[in-house]
C-alpha cells in the first residue's frame, strides 16, 4: 500500500479532521490582524490621553531635573528620583500594555476563534532533528512567510522614512519650544506617522486574513487514502455504537421480562401489543407499567404471564392506549385511571372467585378509553 505521505493531498479536509486540528490548537490566525488591532488601539489611546500623558511626562521630567543642596548631600537621591520616575511611567505603561494585549487577543480570537488546548504545549522532540528542521526552513510555506515579512518591513520602512523626511522640520522645531509644548507637538507628529503605518498594516491584514485561511485549508487537505481510512474508522465507530445500543436494549428487555411474573395483569391487543401492570396500594399512587412490547415481544410477555399464572386480558383499545402513552417503569397516565380501574376490578373479582370467596364474574365489560388516546381511533 502506498504511503499516504507521498500522495497528493487535493481533497478538502473533513469535518472530523478540522475538529481534530482545532483540538490540537491548529487554526487559521493572522498576525497582521493582531498587529493592526494593537497599533490601532495604541494610537487611539495616544490621541485620547495625549494631554494627560504630556502633563505627566512634563511633571516627571521637572521633578527628575530639580535638585538642591539637600539633594546633593544625599548619596542615593539620584536612585530615588529614578525609581519614582520609573514607577510613574510604569503606572501608565502597565494599563496601556494590558489594553493592547487584550485587543491583540481579541483580534486573534476574531480571526480563528477561541481554542483552549494543552496539546500545543506538549514538546515534540522530532522537531529537534536538524535535517527535518532544514527541510522546514526551505519549505514553500516558510519562504512565503519570509517574503511577506520582508515586504512588510520594506513597506513600513519606506512609509516611515518618507514621513520623517517630510516632517523633519516639525521635529526640529520641537527643540525650540517649552517642554510641555514640545512633548505635545512631538506626540502629534508621532501620531501622524503611526496612522500612516497603521493604514499600511491594515492593507496587509486585509490580504493576510483570507490568505491564512486558504493556507490552513491547504495544510489540512487529505489524500484519497486518508479519506478512506477515516471513513473506515467512522464506520467502525458506528458499528461499535450500534452493538452497544443493541446490548443495552437486550439488557433492558431482560430486566423488563423478569418483572412480568410479578405483575398483577397483562392487557393485550390479541397479538400486536401487550402491557403488564402492577399496583400496590401501600407503595403506589397509581398502577405502574412494568413491561410492554409489540409483536414478538408482546407474545413473549403473554407466554411469561401465563406461565406465572398472571391474568392476561384482551382489551385492544386499552392495550393500544397504554402502549402509546404509558412509559416503562412509570405510572399510567391520569386519563387512563378509570379504564385501568375497571380491568383491575375484574381481575380482583376473578381472583376472589378462584379462591372460593365470591361468585365467578362475567365477561370483561366494555372499557371506556378516551378516543384521542387510542392510536387506531385517532387515525
Amino acid at each position: 500500500m502506498a504511503d499516504t505521505s507521498t500522495q497528493d493531498r487535493h481533497l478538502p479536509a473533513s469535518a472530523r479532521k478540522l475538529q481534530k486540528a482545532r483540538e490540537e490548537g491548529q487554526v487559521a490566525r493572522s498576525r497582521d490582524l493582531s498587529h493592526v488591532a494593537a497599533i490601532g488601539a495604541g494610537l487611539a489611546l495616544l490621541i485620547a490621553f495625549a494631554p494627560a500623558a504630556s502633563r505627566l511626562l512634563a511633571d516627571t521630567l521637572k521633578h527628575g531635573l530639580r535638585f538642591d543642596a539637600r539633594t546633593l548631600a544625599e548619596p542615593d537621591a539620584m536612585l530615588r528620583q529614578l525609581a519614582e520616575a520609573a514607577h510613574a511611567l510604569l503606572m501608565v505603561a502597565a494599563p496601556v500594555g494590558l489594553v493592547l494585549a487584550l485587543v491583540a487577543l481579541g483580534a486573534a480570537v476574531a480571526s480563528g476563534g477561541w481554542v483552549w488546548s494543552w496539546k500545543a504545549l506538549v514538546p515534540k522532540f522530532e522537531r529537534l532533528d536538524p535535517i527535518a528542521g532544514a527541510g522546514r526552513l526551505v519549505s514553500m510555506q516558510q519562504v512565503g512567510v519570509a517574503l511577506k515579512s520582508c515586504l512588510l518591513a520594506l513597506v513600513l520602512g519606506v512609509v516611515g522614512a518618507l514621513y520623517l523626511r517630510s516632517h523633519v522640520e516639525d521635529f526640529g522645531a520641537a527643540l525650540g519650544l517649552p517642554l510641555p509644548a514640545a512633548v505635545s507637538h512631538t506626540a502629534g507628529a508621532i501620531a501622524g506617522g503611526l496612522l500612516l503605518m497603521l493604514l499600511a498594516l491594515a492593507a496587509f491584514a486585509a490580504v493576510d486574513v483570507p490568505l491564512q485561511r486558504l493556507l490552513h485549508a491547504r495544510r489540512l487537505r487529505m489524500s484519497h487514502q486518508e479519506a478512506k481510512q477515516e471513513h473506515k474508522e467512522l464506520e467502525g465507530q458506528v458499528e461499535i455504537k450500534a452493538k452497544v445500543r443493541a446490548r443495552m436494549r437486550e439488557m433492558a428487555n431482560r430486566r423488563m421480562l423478569a418483572a412480568v411474573p410479578k405483575a398483577d395483569l397483562v392487557v393485550m391487543n390479541p397479538t400486536h401489543y401487550a402491557v403488564a401492570l402492577k399496583y400496590d396500594e401501600a407503595t403506589m399512587a397509581a398502577p405502574r407499567v412494568v413491561a410492554k412490547g409489540a409483536d414478538l415481544m408482546a407474545l413473549r410477555i403473554r407466554d411469561l404471564a401465563r406461565g406465572a399464572q398472571v391474568p392476561v386480558l384482551q382489551a385492544p383499545p386499552l392495550a393500544r392506549a397504554l402502549y402509546a402513552h404509558a412509559e416503562l417503569d412509570r405510572e399510567i397516565p391520569a386519563r387512563l385511571f378509570g379504564a385501568v380501574a375497571q380491568v383491575l376490578a375484574h381481575v380482583y373479582q376473578l381472583r376472589a372467585a378462584l379462591a372460593g370467596s365470591a361468585p365467578m364474574p362475567g365477561e370483561l365489560p366494555a372499557i371506556d378509553v378516551p378516543a384521542e388516546l387510542d392510536p387506531h381511533a385517532a387515525a
